[in-house]
């Protein structure tokens, strides 16, 4: 649910770039890499093996779906079976996106949190994935992340979507969802310009830092954007990777199958001063 209402929003801005209620980066402010030696590593998924269940069993690190049990994009998301799909070689993670039998597109995603609240969830602290994206128009690959605690509104923050109809730009957003009628949705998102081609011709990390006072999104450890912090971002927040498709662009031409391949996915804790 929250994902579809973000996908008719994010295909009217791309295609009107100047509508953007956030910032339009271009290219993104130098102001340095951020510096982990103030940080110490609390997650570390390097995908040696992979761990996953469909819906959590209390062992698996991952499972394969959103704890809401709520689907987005063009393809379903699947439960993992033998070679699809994720498959993991020599350290990287590829989610597969494909056709199956009967013509019907199929997708992966993975979360750190199961239906039951379990898993990793972490207050603050720096969050980052190294990604190389599928090329092709259609594709809709994500890293982002969801607030467990949801008195406050549903937190998410989009650190990175890529939509493959459009290969020199990333978009990153800040929501808070209402979780109450008399409430109102609130969110924010800047599109950061790269090199066309280049993000699906090699890896890049993408990051976001979640403090008491900012957030502030990185791409391969330079910001790239900051935002002040909501209140309802003081929730520990989950990490979730995923390969879609679709988001209102046509899915006539995407490559069948489509890959999109994880090194890693690293959080981090701020030191004690």
């Amino acid at each position: 649910m929250r994902r579809a209402k973000l996908k008719q929003r994010v295909a009217l801005l791309a295609m009107a770039p100047f509508l953007l209620s956030g910032n339009l980066v271009h290219p993104a402010p130098a102001t340095g890499p951020i510096d982990l030696s103030h940080y110490r590593l609390t997650f570390a998924e390097d995908f040696n093996d992979l761990s996953v269940s469909p819906w959590g069993d209390g062992h698996s690190r991952w499972i394969a779906h959103t704890p809401w049990a709520g689907d987005f994009g063009d393809a379903a998301f699947t439960d993992p079976e033998p070679g699809f799909p994720f498959t993991v070689r020599k350290g990287v993670l590829r989610i597969e996106a494909r056709k199956d039998g009967a013509g019907r597109w199929r997708g992966g995603l993975l979360s750190a949190v199961d239906d039951k609240g379990r898993g990793f969830c972490q207050q603050y602290g720096y969050f980052e994935a190294r990604m190389k994206l599928p090329p092709g128009p259609g594709v809709w690959p994500a890293f982002w992340l969801m607030g467990r605690d949801t008195s406050q509104g549903k937190a998410e923050i989009d650190v990175m979507e890529y939509y493959g109809h459009n290969d020199s730009q990333i978009i990153s957003t800040w929501h808070v969802w209402k979780v109450h009628p008399d409430q109102s949705d609130q969110g924010e998102q800047t599109i950061v310009a790269v090199p066309p081609g280049s993000l699906s011709a090699q890896f890049h990390t993408y990051g976001v830092e979640v403090t008491p006072g900012e957030v502030r999104f990185y791409l391969d450890r330079q910001e790239s954007w900051r935002v002040p912090a909501p209140p309802s971002y003081s929730s520990c927040f989950y990490p979730l990777v995923d390969l879609a498709l679709g988001s209102g662009w046509p899915i006539t031409d995407t490559p069948n199958p489509s890959y999109l391949w994880v090194d890693y996915i690293h959080v981090y804790q701020r030191k004690p001063d």
